[in-house]
């Protein structure tokens, strides 16, 4: 099958894990690992592509200089590591792409420069800029700041959510495991997946397990799904390892070839499904419910049963059924505080006692993307 969409790809990201880069853990970064990658990026450019990398690697580059020798758990010594490791990590991507005559910058970003609108278009456009001038720009979460980018996030998301930010062409995850396999690559008889179709064809219950290093924080799980929103976005993707980067990236069958959706999902419903992160949520009553899965209304206030944490109007929240399972996000129009009294009432009845501006949806369907 034709891989015309990786070969003639002209705006590239491309992410690579922890365990390439470090080996085992606690090891130190492998020069040459970051050499050959340093070298994929550079023949991608040479034949006039844009590319933007996505690295993990920082804690694991800090640990054995502070004598650790596994990934520590606890959050303060991780951003010691990562604050530690960070210097090391941009310092031998600037000397290996000085080689090439190529720049290579530095750009730490965090959930909330992704999920923000004022900060992500201020990304965007930062990034946008590096790439006219030539630039690499080496991504990686802030981890000696962040709190929830190490406890919950992953760089394969980030990555995902990178080529969305600049209309990337392609994804490419580079990953210790080289393929998508049907069963746990250890397992006899396990076959590589090379290409997907249609990533709703992939059941990421039966495909999972993490690298084999321990350093990293992603699994096959997080690559299904950063999957899932680069394709959703009309990004193919591109699952392959570093040994066999280079000849995957000319359009050889090896690793696993995530086609994009014929259909391209709007970017503003994609964003609030995967880069926002929920301040609360709605419970609705199961009228509600099929109302918004079926016909996709909007969310009335006489369909809420319950609200749960706090928000401010234009925060991202869920609807939960009565079941309490999570349906879909959407964007409120009301404060937390101002929604226990519009409870299961009608918008006119609302207009008729608490006034005009209470005559209206709790969240538009414009606002709204199911789950």
């Amino acid at each position: 099958m034709s891989r015309a969409s990786i070969t003639s790809a002209k705006r590239i990201v491309i992410k690579i894990g922890s365990s390439s880069l470090t080996g085992s853990a606690g090891s130190q970064l492998d020069t040459e690992s970051v050499n050959k990658l340093v070298s994929v990026v550079a023949a991608c450019k040479k034949r006039g592509a844009e590319v933007v990398v996505v690295s993990s690697g920082a804690i694991a580059a800090g640990l054995a200089p502070l004598g650790l020798g596994t990934r520590p758990q606890d959050l303060a010594t991780q951003q010691a590591a990562a604050s530690v490791g960070q210097g090391l990590l941009i310092a031998r991507y600037t000397e290996s792409f000085a080689k090439h005559s190529i720049v290579a910058s530095q750009v730490l970003l965090t959930t909330e420069d992704i999920v923000r609108r004022a900060h992500y278009q201020n990304a965007q456009r930062t990034l946008y800029r590096l790439l006219s001038l030539g630039v690499v720009p080496i991504i990686n979460e802030n981890d000696s700041v962040g709190t929830k980018e190490i406890r919950f996030g992953d760089n394969d998301r980030l990555a995902a959510l990178v080529a969305m930010l600049i209309d990337a062409d392609l994804l490419v995850l580079i990953s210790d495991i080289d393929a998508l396999y049907d069963a746990p690559p250890s397992q006899v008889g396990a076959k590589a997946i090379h290409e997907v179709t249609s990533i709703s064809d992939i059941d990421s219950k039966t495909i999972g397990g993490a690298g084999t290093s321990g350093v990293g924080s992603g699994g096959m799980v997080t690559k299904i799904e950063a999957a899932r929103i680069s394709t959703s976005a009309g990004i193919a993707m591109l699952l392959t390892s570093l040994e066999q980067s280079a000849e995957s990236l000319a359009g050889s069958s090896q690793g696993t070839h995530f086609h994009a959706e014929s259909k391209k999902t709007n970017s503003r419903l994609l964003w609030l499904a995967h880069a926002t992160t929920p301040r609360g949520r709605l419970v609705l009553d199961a009228g509600a419910v099929k109302a918004i899965i079926e016909r996709g209304v909007s969310l009335l206030p006489a369909g809420v049963t319950a609200v749960e944490g706090e928000f401010i109007s234009g925060d991202a929240i869920e609807l939960v059924g009565p079941d309490m399972k999570v349906i879909a996000r959407g964007l409120v129009a009301f404060d937390s505080e101002e929604i226990p009294q519009m409870l299961g009432r009608s918008t006119k009845e609302l207009a008729a006692s608490l006034g005009v501006e209470y005559e209206r949806e709790l969240v538009h369907r414009d606002d709204l993307v199911l789950l």
